[in-house]
């Protein structure tokens, strides 16, 4: 964004010094958006690096479980409880904030099931592949919950990116060429006012003279 160079007049200091109060205000608008962005994403950051770590945690006890149960029952005897698929449905809904379009992502129904609800008949698994099965259902709980706060803070860190490079062109680029272009057209129509009244006051003397030798 650049400044376009305009002819020293009167209507163009007054556009320029118009702009220079609307690039101010718009600074200062932005100026506070970032710092709202950054009150959010500070408000976000200690619940999302919490569940992470609970991410993390229910990991590794989700494949501590499941070398457990793979060496109890081996691969042959894992692979037909895996068998058939699940569909997990998820429920979404709109969310905004200061005006930047996210969404929440919550689990339609439970995510973790009982041994019953797994389809899975008695005798055919031990406890070792219950308990694995389980915690990776507890992980998959977590990931989805996560899923929309991880999204709201990589969108809050994209706002809060744009918006700090455009009140960074406001107050470092337009507002300085701003202030250049208003203070050079000031100069050059005090120069041609002070050239004027020079003019002036050189044709009353010419006159004055004139008079006087008429009088004469």
């Amino acid at each position: 964004m650049s400044v376009a160079r305009e002819p020293a007049t009167r209507m163009a200091l007054v556009r320029a010094r118009r702009r220079a109060q609307r690039v101010e205000k718009g600074a200062t608008v932005l100026r506070r958006k970032r710092e709202a962005l950054i009150a959010e994403l500070f408000r976000l950051a200690r619940p999302a690096a919490d569940i992470r770590a609970q991410i993390a945690e229910t990991a590794d006890r989700g494949y501590h479980a499941y070398r457990t149960a793979l060496a109890l029952h081996g691969a042959g005897a894992l692979r037909p409880l895996a068998w058939p698929g699940r569909d997990l449905e998820v429920a979404i809904d709109p969310l905004s904030v200061w005006g930047i379009r996210a969404a929440t992502v919550v689990p339609a129904g439970p995510v973790r099931r009982t041994v019953g609800a797994r389809g899975i008949a008695p005798g055919m698994s031990g406890p070792a592949a219950a308990d694995a099965a389980a915690r990776f259902e507890d992980l998959t709980d977590l990931l989805v919950n996560a899923a929309s706060r991880e999204l709201l803070i990589r969108r809050l860190g994209d706002a809060l990116a744009t918006t700090s490079r455009q009140v960074h062109t406001l107050e470092r680029r337009v507002a300085p060429q701003l202030a250049t272009a208003i203070a050079r057209t000031a100069r050059a129509l005090e120069e041609r006012e002070r050239e004027e009244r020079t003019r002036l006051r050189h044709l009353l003397r010419i006159r004055n003279h004139e008079e006087t030798v008429i009088v004469d």
